[in-house]
């Protein structure tokens, strides 16, 4: 068997890294925060505090005023930063792409020479959407009726592509289409993988395993 896709020759072996949403933070409090912020470092706050409320407690937790809570600003503060709830998980879902898109850049270009790993962008890109929280917050902000709630992520995912793809010769499957089946894989497991697995009585990890079979597989053969 010979991984034959772009991505899948990204990673070395023996490697795997699980990458979150975002660097790791210390759990924001009222008094760990400074009492004068500038604007850029309001902003950073309260999308710090929106991930960790995510994390947490889910979607529907993203709030403005839970996160003026939680860092001790005013539901007016935050409103003239983000405009309103929906402003707020906007921006995070923005936050959240660039930071994931950025990870998988540095890495895929850090060891393009290296022995092929698909299992480790497998993992990358499963545990950014289930894990760190991007699959539910966009799926849910859709089901509210944000039509545009992936645009960051989908962009940020299409400016990745073409930057790791300029330049390297065409695999035997093109890299766009491989991005398509892992991302809505991620975002399906991260959704439904778990009662899924459950219900076929399949491991939980099928699904991973599944996508690293699609990265391996050669012209014709799995």
């Amino acid at each position: 068997m010979h991984a034959t896709g772009l991505l899948s020759r990204a990673f070395p072996p023996n490697t795997r890294h699980i990458v979150p949403a975002d660097p790791p933070e210390a759990i924001l409090t009222t008094t760990s925060l400074p009492k004068r912020l500038s604007p850029t470092e309001s902003r950073s706050v309260a999308l710090v505090a929106a991930q960790q409320l995510l994390i947490e407690s889910g979607p529907a937790a993203v709030t403005l005023k839970a996160v003026g809570a939680r860092i001790g600003r005013t539901h007016a503060n935050l409103l003239h930063h983000f405009g309103s709830a929906e402003g707020l998980q906007q921006a995070l879902i923005a936050r959240m792409a660039g930071y994931i898109t950025s990870t998988i850049r540095d890495a895929v270009l850090s060891n393009r020479d290296g022995e092929p790993d698909p299992r480790r962008i497998v993992d990358l890109v499963f545990d950014a959407f289930d894990s760190g929280g991007a699959g539910a917050l966009a799926s849910w902000m859709i089901l509210s009726g944000n039509r545009d709630a992936l645009d960051p992520i989908l962009s940020a995912v299409h400016d990745l592509v073409d930057e790791l793809a300029a330049g390297v010769q065409p695999a035997a499957r093109p890299i766009q289409d491989e991005t398509l089946h892992l991302v809505l894989m991620a975002l399906g497991d991260a959704l439904l993988g778990a009662p899924m697995a459950r219900a076929l009585d399949l491991p939980r990890s099928k699904a991973r395993d599944l996508a690293v079979a699609m990265l391996t597989a050669g012209d014709g053969a799995c």
